[in-house]
């Protein structure tokens, strides 16, 4: 019997092993066992969890309940792939068909049928996008609590989530990449982002750039790392974040008129320079309060004219969609 063989024999038995158990049990070396996995991982029989010297393998249980793919059609794929990302309960990363296939399972879902209700979803949103972006000002502008708007234009890249099927790629990607500080996911949504945010910039042609402080203390911020990490050739306007005793965030208050006040009295802008129009970056807009706030101390400063809001992802309906992240 083959050492791969024996390894899956063994994963049967006994659920998860590391290296070190399997050449104890098979008496085998560990290059030998090491060039089996590597066999065993890239055809998906089995799955690696962990980091050296704490790894560990088990079978990969979704690749045999998984249902067959040969009855979705390539056109069908390919928008999966472009539309769809998983991050499973174990932290793996699956895109398109791969990642829908164990979301249908979980759900006890027939795969053929949910893939054509996904697609038919996501193609009713199609009409909010012109360009490959969508346009929220009108929602912005409709939303009741507001006093005074200050923002010209608000826009983002995403729906945060849709109907049925929860967040979408670019609302899962940022979701995870915020709550758990991951810079493999944050170099995701940067390659993604990038290409749209800069042709946005060239229609829109803002003279600045600047991006919403965050509002928690995270080791590894996000809004940190687009600044830092997207190619933008314009200055950035700093904004600061000012705390009382006890930092709020925005989404901890459920309601507008706090979610106004907060961002007006925690903000600040000092900037000598003065700009004909500032971009206003964001992760998620929910209210669209903090990007408002922020705009009306560039303009009150004479730091703007002109103030255009745009982020990563947006709610389609409700303020409160994006209280999660």
């Amino acid at each position: 019997m083959k050492i791969k063989e024996q390894i899956v024999r063994l994963l049967k038995k006994q659920t998860e092993l590391s290296v070190v158990e399997m050449v104890n049990l098979l008496q085998v070396s560990k290059q030998a066992i090491h060039k089996s996995l590597n066999q065993l991982l890239d055809a998906e029989e089995v799955v690696k969890f962990g980091k050296v010297p704490k790894t560990i393998y088990r079978l990969n249980d979704a690749k045999q309940e998984v249902q067959s793919f040969d009855e979705i059609n390539k056109e069908d794929k390919d928008f999966l792939k472009h539309q769809f990302l998983l991050i499973t309960e174990t932290g793996e990363i699956k895109e398109g068909i791969d990642g829908f296939a164990i979301w249908c399972r979980q759900r006890k879902l027939q795969l053929q049928k949910t893939v054509k209700e996904f697609i038919q979803t996501k193609k009713k949103y199609e009409k909010y996008y012109q360009q490959g972006i969508i346009n929220g000002t009108d929602k912005f502008e409709n939303t009741q609590g507001f006093t005074q708007l200050y923002l010209d234009k608000v826009y983002y890249l995403d729906f945060y989530a849709i109907e049925r099927f929860g967040k979408t790629r670019l609302g899962t990607l940022l979701h995870f990449a915020k709550q758990g500080q991951n810079r493999m996911l944050m170099k995701m949504i940067v390659k993604e982002i990038e290409p749209a945010i800069n042709k946005f910039i060239k229609v829109e042609k803002p003279n600045a750039v600047c991006f919403v402080p965050p509002t928690i203390r995270r080791e590894l911020q996000i809004m940190k790392y687009l600044e830092t990490h997207l190619q933008i050739n314009l200055p950035v306007v700093r904004v600061q974040k000012i705390s009382g005793i006890i930092p709020v965030p925005q989404k901890s208050l459920n309601k507008l008129e706090e979610r106004i006040a907060n961002a007006d009295k925690t903000f600040a802008v000092n900037e000598p320079v003065r700009y004909q129009h500032v971009l206003l970056i964001d992760d998620a807009v929910g209210s669209g309060a903090t990007l408002n706030q922020i705009a009306g101390k560039l303009k009150q400063k004479g730091i703007a004219i002109k103030v255009t809001g745009i982020a990563v992802v947006g709610s389609f309906k409700g303020f409160d969609v994006v209280t999660d992240v």
